[in-house]
């Protein structure tokens, strides 16, 4: 970011002083920023816009330098548009949040040896996965650690950079994710909270929510582990350096933060037994909660984001990531490609799609799947093409949520979050397609607000605790259409058969493009 770009502020106008917890969120596409008062109403919100880097098939990368520049944008473009609207807004905590499982690697100086590698939509260290799963046993990973390894593992991608960057790895000293990296840049705290080291499999183990010494020892040779604490927990305050970049007071308190789906969950109140959070973003993520620890081979077992709470969680690698691929293809605009698709109609006029235009994490766990559209003929539309990749999310949503109920997840409600929640089209085919109600609270800004709420709780005086149903209520509900439903039933079969029937050919076109974009450039 230059000195010309500067955040879309929205601001709330008044004219009286407020005691504000500042929440920032470092996301796959954007970073949010968000001040909130005592109440939980929204005081001043801004957006910055951002690229990951897509080096090569497979890879998503991101320079950290990103998520500091736009933290310390987003603080001081709030504070600013409070200033100037009379607004006196006196933060007294401040809540951090950012996309995961990512693995930034510092030296001992704190610089980045390497970009950033992202989650699970990075699928680079499949041959890690393989190696580390041969070596230590798929039973044992999963006693340990929860879950499987695959693309959405940290401890594979780790391994990866000692493999393939020796030079790299060697400086490195420290790990970060971008919650606790703007933990560190804030505060000077190392710290990780449970939630994301869960995800840094096979390092940390779920029942002792405790790191794995053996096999930290044995893959991260040379790197520090991270302190553990709990997402809301405060990881220090604010030092004079970063009060000088920030504009925030130097003292302040900063929590440790954790992975945006999980700050999102927090923000819609999502995150009590029986709670099923569905998060609509770049990616669609899951989180049933419960209680007890439940294992799958198909999904990712993690902590829950606050004490006594355990997670099944899921994650499509393409939603809203997906429809602006096809807004961009299309060279249309999104309330357009909504009416058209409204028009199309439950089946899209006989098109079926497979969203695995990223590969595939839940439930099918196959980063070589490969976007499918089957049943196109000259006749269909831009809407018809739109609405099928909608209809493609929903199916996905669908085959997780059947999943997570047969490794005996409770979902009592649903919640729903995100930038999508904005249209109704893209809800009512979820609710249609899963036969879910699904419940839309006030305020869908999602995991900025959530980082917002947990700082506040942090610095309540006891017993004053602020709570999230008061500050975000429902305000909507979304039933399924009984005769959508019953198409979509006979759409899901088809979509778990088309999977199956062109798994083994799209596999083939993905090795042939992995040759094709190999170092040597050689097609074999």
């Amino acid at each position: 970011m230059n000195e010309f770009d500067q955040p879309d502020v929205a601001i709330k106008e008044d004219a009286m002083t407020y005691r504000c917890t500042l929440g920032v969120d470092i996301g796959t596409s954007s970073s949010k920023g968000v001040l909130v008062d005592e109440t939980g109403r929204i005081l001043a919100s801004a957006t910055l816009a951002h690229d990951v880097s897509r080096p090569r098939s497979g890879w998503v990368e991101m320079d950290a330098a990103v998520w500091w520049d736009e933290f310390t944008s987003l603080a001081r473009a709030l504070r600013a548009s409070a200033d100037e609207e009379g607004l006196a807004a006196e933060i007294v905590a401040v809540g951090v949040s950012g996309m995961g499982p990512c693995v930034l690697l510092v030296d001992e100086t704190d610089v980045p040896v390497r970009p950033a590698i992202l989650y699970g939509v990075d699928t680079r260290a499949g041959e890690q996965v393989g190696r580390m799963t041969a070596d230590l046993g798929e039973d044992e990973i999963v006693r340990v650690g929860g879950s499987r390894l695959t693309s959405q593992a940290a401890g594979p991608k780790i391994a990866w950079v000692a493999d393939a960057e020796p030079a790299a790895y060697a400086r490195a000293r420290r790990l970060f994710m971008p919650a606790s990296w703007l933990a560190r840049r804030l505060t000077g705290a190392y710290v990780l909270d449970h939630q994301s080291a869960s995800q840094t499999s096979p390092l940390y183990d779920v029942d002792a929510e405790a790191w794995h010494e053996p096999w930290w020892r044995r893959f991260v040779p040379g790197i520090e582990a991270p302190v553990l604490a709990w997402p809301g927990d405060i990881a220090g305050r604010v030092t004079d350096a970063a009060a000088l970049a920030t504009g925030i007071p130097a003292g302040t308190p900063v929590i440790v933060g954790t992975i945006d789906a999980w700050t999102e969950a927090v923000s819609v109140g999502a995150h009590e037994p029986g709670d099923l959070m569905l998060m609509y973003g770049t990616t669609m993520f899951l989180i049933a909660t419960g209680t007890r620890t439940l294992r799958t081979p198909s999904m990712w077992t993690t902590v829950g984001a606050f004490r006594g709470t355990r997670n099944l969680a899921g994650g499509l690698a393409t939603s809203g990531a997906l429809t602006a691929w096809l807004k961009d293809l299309t060279d249309a605009d999104y309330p357009t490609l909504l009416a058209e698709a409204a028009a199309s109609g439950p089946g899209a006029r006989g098109l079926l799609m497979l969203p695995y235009f990223a590969g595939e994490r839940t439930p099918i766990l196959d980063p070589d799947a490969r976007g499918v559209i089957a049943g196109l003929t000259l006749d269909h539309t831009r809407g018809d093409l739109y609405r099928a990749a909608l209809e493609a999310t929903a199916l996905g949503v669908r085959h997780n949520v059947e999943t997570m109920r047969a490794a005996g997840a409770d979902i009592r409600r649903i919640i729903a979050v995100g930038g999508g929640t904005q249209g109704e089209l893209w809800l009512q085919i979820v609710s249609d397609a899963t036969g879910l109600v699904q419940e839309v609270p006030q305020v869908t800004m999602g995991a900025a607000y959530g980082a917002a709420f947990l700082a506040a709780v942090a610095v309540a005086p006891e017993g004053e605790a602020p709570r999230i149903a008061e500050w975000n209520p429902v305000t909507q509900r979304i039933e399924p259409d009984a005769e959508a439903s019953r198409i979509y039933d006979r759409q899901f079969a088809r979509y778990l058969e088309l999977y199956a029937s062109t798994r083994e050919l799209v596999h083939e076109l993905a090795a042939e493009r992995h040759r094709s974009e190999s170092p040597e450039g050689v097609l074999v």
